[in-house]
């Protein structure tokens, strides 16, 4: 794994999650990647064996699709691929003001935990690697306000 950023990204709390952080009839709020031209998401790669993608694939199967895009490092820019929910999909959400996202990330619940363990725990994976990402961060600052 490195760290990486991808150029025109960046994340947002648009996409539902029936199936990990949220039920089918209440889906929580989870992490996409929208296209933001001038901004940059910075995260960190992996290199697979062709064979982890049936797991991913299973994995993000609510909504997410594989996409192209190359990643940048400190030495070199390279092909990868991404996970993104389009608008068109199913378990799109969409935006909504930063307290909404909060407070429906409040009440959610899912299989794989609550919907505010996810938020404060990619908000602190975020800030131990160096990264800032205004809007995890201020939905991370409004569920601690509430």
């Amino acid at each position: 794994s490195r760290h990486g950023s991808i150029d025109g990204w960046a994340r947002r709390f648009w996409q539902g999650s029936h199936d990990h952080r949220g039920t089918p009839d209440d889906p929580g709020r989870v992490v996409t990647l929208i296209e933001a031209p001038g901004e940059r998401c910075d995260g960190v790669a992996f290199l697979v064996e062709p064979s982890v993608f049936d797991h991913l694939d299973f994995r993000e199967k609510n909504g997410y699709e594989r996409v192209g895009v190359d990643i940048r490092f400190d030495d070199d820019v390279v092909a990868g691929v991404m996970y993104r929910a389009a608008e068109q999909n199913h378990a799109f959400l969409g935006p909504a003001p930063i307290h909404e996202i909060a407070t429906h990330i409040e009440r959610s619940s899912g299989p794989s935990g609550t919907n505010r363990d996810y938020v404060l725990e990619l908000a602190g994976a975020l800030r131990d690697r160096g990264f800032f990402d205004a809007h995890v961060f201020e939905v991370e600052a409004e569920l601690l306000a509430t």
